[in-house]
Parts: C-alpha cells; structure tokens; sequence
C-alpha cells in the first residue's frame, strides 16, 4: 500500500504560491486552476492509510487465530507498512497545520 504524495505535495506548493502573493512576495509559479478539490485528495489520502491499518489489523488476527495462509512476515511488512503510512500521514497534517498558521499569521 504505497500512498501517492504528487497531489498533496501540489496542494502544499499551491499554499505556498497563495501564502506568497498576499504578503507581496512573487513564487515564480502560478497557482493552477481546476485542480483537485483538496478536501477530496486529503480524505482519499486518509481513507488510503485507515484501509492499509485495517487490512494489517485483520492479517494479524487471522495470523493469531492459526489461519494457515497467513505467515508472519506478509504479516510484519503489512504492519510497518500501515505504521509508515500513518507517520506520513502524520507529518503531512503537520505542514498543513504549519501552512495554516503561516497563512494565519500574514498581516494585510
């Protein structure tokens, strides 16, 4: 379960380019219209990482419960996969909490 990035690292240059033409500074890039609609590229991105933890959490049941098609080292890379998605996930929010309060701090 690999997450695609392109779009949410698009969305943060585009914040980016917005944070830098209200305080009257020039990016160099303009801000694309039509794009994605952020709030579906960020809840795909997040249903993504809860379907990646779920598949691990039931894989490492049915491994628990004896199920014979089940081995432990599908079930160790699909946890640290699903944990690795979650850290990214993490880090994402955290520039756009970062992004938020640079936007919020830009005095007009």
């Amino acid at each position: 379960m690999t997450i695609d990035t392109r779009q949410l690292d698009q969305m943060l240059s585009e914040l980016r380019a917005a944070s830098a033409l209200t305080s009257g500074k020039s990016s160099g890039t303009s801000v694309p219209t039509g794009g994605p609609d952020f709030a579906q590229v960020l809840k795909s991105t997040i249903d993504d990482v809860s379907a990646a933890q779920a598949d691990a959490r039931k894989m490492a049941e049915d491994f628990s419960s004896g199920q014979s098609d089940v081995n432990l080292q599908d079930v160790m890379i699909n946890l640290q996969k699903a944990s690795l998605s979650f850290q990214q996930m993490v880090q994402v929010r955290n520039r756009l909490v970062t992004a938020y309060h640079d936007i919020m701090n830009i005095q007009v």
